[in-house]
This record gives structure tokens, C-alpha cells and sequence, in this order.
């Protein structure tokens, strides 16, 4: 029986060309250089390997300590503080400090540094993969026949998770990121933005389609046989015979990433009543791939939790942190079941800075009366309503004690905050130390494909 070998050192490329995986106390090693078709587990089933990336945007340490305040109380524990590995995440880009969403995910996807600006692209030049395949790992895996997805709580088009599927010189183009998904060919694409689905004049679910090429994407999609889905009832009633499915649940994003006071003018709420939440996707998207009976990668985006904080909406950054914070018990749940699987979290950037202030008693802030406009130093405060609005109350302490919290925000942009990485299940404890965005890459590699891509 092969001996397993260490973990990964902090720079994932110079670990050995095969990984020993530990599975229910076995070790199974792979053949040098080739994918296998499974993982034996104890009892001698085979189980395809997953990996499922999760992509919480713009979530700083910082921001899981607001939620859990505000979720469990400063004495509780959140599902993402369960996840039992973790590393510090460095991500800067070949010409800047601070990462862009869409120049981060081409790093994930690619496993190379690239430029701020890049989309799927090193700026706008070719791009090949750290493995030498022209195209993103989602690519290289179904490529190899394996299962791949994308969910997303904003557009489909997020470079969150379109990146791992198109590449274009302008973030904007969004006509022609839905063609080179849909190309791609995932067996579960599932987000907002049906207008970048329909051609102009064409009146669809949620609104009106935008492209000028006179395309119909969503007819495309059905000929080639996806089950097209619209809002949550219709998601969470397919049947268990569909193996491809496409489900726009929304105009544009699935939230409305705006301030507190311009959301109560407008009327809007934060998010679409309607439409599913990031973990009622990943649910379904991740029983429609397992069905396929192969391995899958799975990427995961929850959008909202970058657009509410760059819009310095503190109740509605902290909703969509909520919302990650169950998708991550959902994805837990399914590994239960299903223990090939690696689940891997990161964020890439640190959204407004958001930071959660709370004084000792007889402080500035008291249960129920407004929040100063600003700190001392100057920076913007948000309550409950936004500014000048109470605090917020944490959940009771182990003592039952609650306390106020206001949100300060440093800034509507993003900043090279404090980020971690989070995984669990196999090959987990690749995740030490410090890890780098291009070896967000490597570890989903070394696990899916069962070799080094470098």
C-alpha cells in the first residue's frame, strides 16, 4: 500500500506529481500522472470524486465576525467557523495591490497571475491554463468528461463563475459570456440575468431581453436540452430525470445592491422574493450532478455579499452574509453523504472594509437610539436603517447578555483586507499556512484531476 505523503508545503507547486488521499481510514494512491475513475472507500463502493468551490464575494474575517454577532452572538459559532482547515489568502494581481473580482477569478480558474482587468484573459491576451490546457479548469473538466456547474446569486455573467467558462476583453460584454458559457456546455448554470439571454424586443420572464445580435440563448439552451427553471418553486420541483438545467431567476442580479435609504424610497427589497437563495441553488445544482454519476466541479458564488457592502448597505451586507453562511451548511450536508468531495472557500477582496463596532456600556451607542453619522476618525456608520438608524443587537452571550453594534465602513471600494481560506472534506488539509489565489487553482486540481498541474 503506497505510504501517504505530507501535506503541501505554503507554495502548493512543489508538492510531488501524485497526492495519497486518506478516506475512510484507506489510502489510495493514483497512478502518476493519470486520472482514475474513482476513490475506493471502505467498503469497496466507488464514488466519483466533487470539488466545490465556494466563492463568498468580498467576506473579510472582519465581515464573518459581523455576522456572527449578529447571527449566533459573540460566544456562538457559525457554519463557516466549523469548516476545520484554514490559511491565510494572499491574491494580489500582476499590477496591482488590492484584487478585482474579475481579474481574481481568472487567477482561480487559471491558476496564473493576470492582470486587474482580465476577464478569462491575461488583460486581453490569450490565456493558458497553469496545466498547460488552453482554457479554465471548469473547461479542462468537462473537457475530461466530468460534470461541471456554475451558481451564481447575481448574473450569470459574474466573473465569479464566468470566468471559469468565457473569456472576453470587457467585463461588459456580457451577449458574449452567455455564448461561450453555453458553449462550455456546464450541466447547471443557475443565476440572475435573463435579459443577457434574450434579444431585444423579446419580453421575457423577469423583463426585457438587451442583446443586439437577435439571438435567443434560452431556446438555444432547451435545444440543446437544459431544463429551463424561472423562480424557487419551479428549482426545487424538478424532477429527478433532469441532467441539465438552466435557471434565470432574475432580470438582472437576484438582490437590489442598493443603500438602505434608496431601497426604502424605491420600495425594493434586498432580495427577489421569488427567486432561490445561493443555497437552495447549490442544493439542487449539487443533486443534479451527482445523478451524473462523475466527477464534477461545482463553482458557487454568492454576489450579493460584495454589492451590498460596496453599496454600504449594512443590513443587506449582512443578509447576504447569512445566506452564504447557510449555503455552507447545505454543501456540508451533501458531504455527509458523499465524503469524495472537497469543499473549498475563498473570497478574494474585502468589500467596503466593513467592521463591526461595538463600545462597552455607557459608550455611544444605546439599544434603540440613533447611530452617529461617523466615527471620530471620520468613517460612515450604519444601523439597522443605515445612517442614523439604532444599532444593531448582537445575539445573547453565553450570559443571555445582547449588545448594540453599529457597521463602520471604510470605504465603497474594494481593499486587501483580511481574507481566509476555508475547506474541508478530502484533500482539505492542503489548506495551511498561507495560501495564494493561483493555489486555489492547484488544490481544486490536485483533487479533481489527481496530479500536479505544474
Amino acid at each position: 500500500m503506497p505510504q501517504r505523503r505530507s501535506p503541501l508545503s505554503v507554495r502548493l507547486g512543489q508538492a510531488p506529481a501524485s497526492l495519497a488521499f486518506l478516506i475512510a481510514g484507506l489510502v489510495v494512491g493514483p497512478i502518476a500522472g493519470a486520472p482514475v475513475p474513482g476513490l475506493t472507500r471502505a467498503l469497496g463502493a466507488q464514488e466519483p470524486i466533487g470539488v466545490i468551490f465556494f466563492h463568498p464575494d468580498g467576506m473579510g474575517v472582519n465581515y464573518w465576525a459581523a455576522l456572527r454577532l449578529a447571527e449566533v452572538g459573540p460566544d456562538g459559532r457559525l457554519r463557516w467557523d466549523e469548516l476545520p482547515h484554514m490559511a491565510v489568502y494572499t491574491g494580489h494581481m500582476s499590477d496591482a495591490l488590492t484584487a478585482t473580482s474579475n481579474g481574481a477569478a481568472t487567477v482561480h480558474a487559471y491558476g496564473v497571475k493576470v492582470k486587474a482587468s482580465s476577464y478569462g484573459l491575461d488583460g486581453g491576451k490569450p490565456l493558458t491554463a497553469l496545466s498547460g490546457h488552453p482554457g479554465s479548469i471548469l473547461q479542462e473538466a468537462a473537457a475530461a468528461g466530468y460534470a461541471v456547474g456554475i451558481v451564481n446569486s447575481g448574473t450569470i455573467t459574474e466573473p465569479g463563475t464566468g470566468a471559469f467558462a468565457a473569456s472576453v476583453v470587457r467585463r461588459s460584454n456580457h451577449a458574449e459570456i452567455v455564448n461561450q458559457i453555453l458553449e462550455t456546455g456546464p450541466e447547471v448554470i443557475l443565476g440572475g440575468g435573463e435579459r443577457f439571454f434574450l434579444p431585444e424586443g423579446t419580453q421575457g420572464v423577469h423583463g426585457p431581453g438587451v442583446r443586439s445580435d437577435g439571438r435567443n440563448v434560452v431556446e438555444e439552451a432547451r435545444a440543446l436540452g437544459y431544463a429551463v427553471v424561472y423562480d424557487r418553486a419551479q428549482l426545487l420541483s424538478l424532477p429527478d430525470t433532469v441532467s441539465r438545467v438552466l435557471g434565470l431567476f432574475a432580470s438582472n442580479h437576484t438582490f437590489n445592491a442598493r443603500s438602505e435609504e434608496r431601497l426604502k424610497d424605491a420600495g425594493l427589497p434586498h432580495y427577489w422574493p421569488d427567486a432561490p437563495s445561493i443555497g437552495e441553488m447549490s442544493q439542487v445544482a449539487l443533486r443534479v450532478m451527482s445523478r451524473s454519476g462523475r466527477r464534477f466541479l461545482l463553482v458557487v458564488e454568492e454576489e450579493g455579499t460584495d454589492n451590498f457592502a460596496n453599496a454600504t448597505n449594512a443590513s443587506g451586507s449582512l443578509t447576504a452574509a447569512r445566506r452564504a453562511d447557510e449555503a455552507i451548511g447545505i454543501m456540508q450536508r451533501y458531504m455527509q453523504d458523499h465524503p469524495s468531495t472537497l469543499l473549498l472557500l475563498a473570497s478574494d477582496s474585502d468589500a467596503g472594509g466593513l467592521q463591526a463596532i461595538g463600545p462597552p456600556p455607557g459608550g455611544w451607542l444605546t439599544e434603540g437610539e440613533p447611530v452617529p453619522e461617523r466615527t471620530g476618525a471620520g468613517a460612515p456608520l450604519d444601523g439597522v436603517d443605515g445612517t442614523a438608524s439604532p444599532p444593531f443587537m448582537s445575539k445573547p452571550d453565553r450570559a443571555g447578555a445582547r449588545w448594540p453594534f453599529a457597521i463602520g465602513w471604510v470605504t465603497s471600494e474594494d481593499v486587501s483586507g483580511g481574507i481566509l481560506v476555508r475547506a474541508a472534506g478530502l484533500n482539505a488539509d492542503q489548506v495551511h499556512g498561507v495560501v495564494d489565489a493561483t493555489d486555489i487553482y492547484r488544490i481544486m486540481y490536485r483533487t479533481l484531476f489527481e496530479r500536479s498541474p505544474d
